[in-house]
């Protein structure tokens, strides 16, 4: 089977029109009020791995509908206004993601350069993930 685009191609579609943090930059953000960090992980890579801190964690697979507020999965903390960073493991689910919620009109949306790997490698904080009953909620 020959695919019309690859994955390769659609990551590089995405990067070339969404913003990008190096990760110095995150890193100047890190706790800022204005800032959200979006972990879009598998639940089981942040029991792994850990998280940034004051991350939020929406999973790739429902992060479309959790951002939308016409969705019965809307979470309050898309509609704070803040910039959102994105990162996921290595930086390819984030750019696709970034690329989707941009899409879908979310404004100040980016992603992390070389995503959590990178940050982890970098001696940048990471924290253990908070547990939460019914979704992980920023408080």
């Amino acid at each position: 089977m020959k695919l019309t685009k690859g994955y390769k191609q659609l990551i590089d579609e995405a990067r070339a029109r969404i913003k990008t943090y190096s990760l110095e930059e995150a890193r100047g953000l890190l706790g800022s009020p204005d800032v959200l960090f979006v972990d879009i992980r598998d639940v089981r890579e942040l029991e792994r791995e850990g998280m940034i801190p004051g991350a939020f964690h929406a999973p790739r697979g429902m992060l479309e509908f959790w951002v939308d507020p016409e969705s019965p999965y809307y979470k309050d903390a898309f509609g704070s206004g803040r910039q959102f960073v994105l990162y996921c493991a290595s930086a390819w689910r984030s750019s696709l993601a970034a690329a989707a919620l941009t899409d879908m009109g979310l404004p100040r949306v980016a992603h992390l350069e070389g995503g959590f790997k990178a940050w982890k490698e970098s001696g940048a904080p990471v924290v253990q993930r908070e547990h939460h009953e019914h979704g992980d909620r920023p408080r």
